[in-house]
């Protein structure tokens, strides 16, 4: 922790989670691979039962901050429901539901 106080001078240490505390918490990061998985299940499974209509518009950004990840694993899960023909990419369109 020492080398961490140096770090950590000016920042408000209330806000701060000790590091101990942290790794109790969170024994391993997630893989990702793990984590676009759990997104493309989630994902397909609100479009198999109808929560997004046929030819509704899937917009990135929006779901990145609805499943609070980055834009990088929803292209990635976009890629799987493409392949799997769940959705459709038109070009200079966007995403949207097949």
């Amino acid at each position: 922790m020492e080398g961490s106080a140096n770090f950590l001078k000016g920042v408000n240490m209330k806000n701060v989670v000790p590091e101990e505390v942290l790794k109790e918490i969170f024994h391993r990061r997630l893989k990702r691979s793990y984590l676009n998985g759990e997104v493309y299940n989630k994902l397909k499974k609100m479009i198999l039962a109808g929560k997004f209509k046929k030819g509704e518009r899937l917009i990135q950004e929006k779901l990145a901050l609805r499943f609070n990840v980055s834009r990088q694993t929803i292209r990635t899960v976009f890629f799987q429901l493409k392949k799997d023909g769940l959705i459709l990419w038109k070009q200079k369109d966007g995403t949207f539901v097949n």
